[in-house]
């Protein structure tokens, strides 16, 4: 998620904490340097100056006092970004049912795909949600969103006849009444023009959103404060979705942006997977960006991910038993590869967002897990319960049927090993005491 400008942030950062003295002079070259990463980021220049001179004023009071001035002034910092995106964040509340959400936005920025996005993201917390296809505009926009809506077991409502989006929304009034959320996809354009404003209007009046969300490319940049306040002036937007969050070094133009034209970011999405996408926290947001890490959404991802799993206190106690064999092994790394890539975890963990290891590293590691997983399903259900049958014979077996080396079905048996000995260790240790030293679930301090 913003990578170029959380490696030059990061970058910065511990260039600066390395220094064995704070004084002017370093406090200077530091905040050129962040000055450097969000005009490159896009940021608006005036408001790169603003953050300056504020980091600069603050700073100067704690100079001089050592180790304690580094901590102080990244904290500052981390501040100083958080007030610009908000603070608290604007969270979509179900006040009541059903909640309707109305989609906006212009021809390629994703609008269908975040439809989909939204419905999954509130159908983990609970709610009874269905899909309302008004694009009556963009061919096979009907096809796709139902493609979208099975993948999640989400009814979708549609007419592909109709071409008067207002009386799509008549026609299943009654229908979507049964449901707590309703999120309707609205018809897209090259630009704000007239007709749609008519078109997004009639469905406004006819279903009576709660929320209108405008859908926009964070690769946009600085062009997102005219569009969203043209789009609030028009429609009278509530929030804005950032789609194309990842690895876009425009994106930090098109939050700040967002945020000056008094339009709040509700949701982002950072991926073409369903699950890519998550609600615009900016304590969260930074804190991962200046690779300070987010152990409270790494905590949800795991709680996601365990709620999908019946036997998943049983697996906890066969862990603390010290019964761990290849096939909870195999469990548990299709576990972890639903919560996320091997670097979008990292960056969840405090102090390992910061650049110490490379990303080529955690590549190849996160091919190694792919392969692993592919050699434990060239094995026998026998194979999986008791790994201590597998010797020189079997190991060949397993390794022709995966398509693999001996060397590599080895290393799967060596590092399995290496977590039964852990997993032993731990045998009738209390794991609510070992979690708390891990920060219990609140946000730990920052890694410097």
């Amino acid at each position: 998620m913003l990578e170029k400008l959380s490696e030059s942030l990061k970058s910065s950062m511990k260039g600066f904490i390395q220094s064995i003295f704070i004084d002017e002079k370093t406090l200077n070259k530091f905040v050129n340097e962040i000055q450097k990463a969000l005009i490159q980021s896009d940021v608006e220049i005036e408001l790169v100056f603003e953050i300056s001179e504020n980091i600069k004023k603050r700073a100067k009071e704690e100079i001089g006092k050592g180790e304690v001035a580094k901590e102080h002034i990244i904290k500052i910092i981390y501040e100083e970004l958080v007030s610009i995106l908000g603070e608290k964040g604007h969270k979509i509340k179900i006040t009541e049912k059903p909640y309707k959400i109305l989609l906006i936005g212009l021809f390629g920025n994703g609008k269908t795909t975040s439809a989909a996005k939204i419905a999954k993201f509130f159908q983990k917390r609970g709610y009874k949600i269905c899909l309302l296809a008004l694009d009556t505009y963009r061919p096979a926009a009907y096809e796709q969103l139902t493609q979208l809506g099975n993948q999640i077991n989400i009814p979708v409502f549609g007419n592909p006849d109709e071409k008067n989006p207002a009386n799509i929304v008549k026609q299943y009034k009654n229908e979507i009444e049964k449901y707590d959320i309703v999120i309707a996809d609205s018809s897209g354009r090259d630009a704000l023009k007239e007709d749609m404003i008519e078109e997004i209007t009639s469905v406004e009046n006819e279903l009576k959103p709660q929320e209108i969300l405008l859908v926009q490319g964070a690769d946009i940049g600085q062009g997102a404060k005219e569009q969203a306040k043209a789009f609030k002036e028009a429609l009278n937007i509530t929030g804005v979705v950032l789609t194309k969050i990842d690895g876009t070094a425009k994106g930090g133009g098109a939050i700040t942006a967002c945020s000056i034209a008094q339009a709040p970011i509700k949701f982002l999405g950072s991926g073409e997977k369903i699950d890519d996408f998550e609600e615009f926290e900016p304590k969260r947001f930074v804190s991962r960006i200046l690779g300070m890490g987010d152990i409270e959404t790494l905590l949800e991802k795991a709680k996601e991910i365990a709620k999908g799993q019946e036997t998943s206190k049983d697996m906890e106690k066969r862990l603390m038993s010290g019964k761990f064999n290849l096939h909870d092994f195999k469990i548990q790394l299709t576990s972890m590869k639903k919560m996320g890539s091997l670097s979008k975890l990292m960056n969840l963990i405090p102090g390992m967002g910061m650049p110490n290891i490379p990303k080529e590293m955690l590549d190849v590691q996160e091919d190694k897990l792919k392969k692993f997983k592919i050699i434990m399903d060239s094995m026998t259900p026998e194979e999986l319960e008791n790994p201590d049958i597998i010797k020189s014979s079997r190991i060949e077996r397993i390794a022709l049927g995966s398509g693999t080396e001996s060397s590599e079905v080895r290393e799967l048996l060596k590092q399995f090993n290496q977590i039964r000995k852990v997993m032993k260790k731990l045998k009738g240790k209390d794991m609510t005491k070992i979690a708390k030293k891990f920060g219990g679930g609140k946000m730990p301090k920052m890694p410097f």
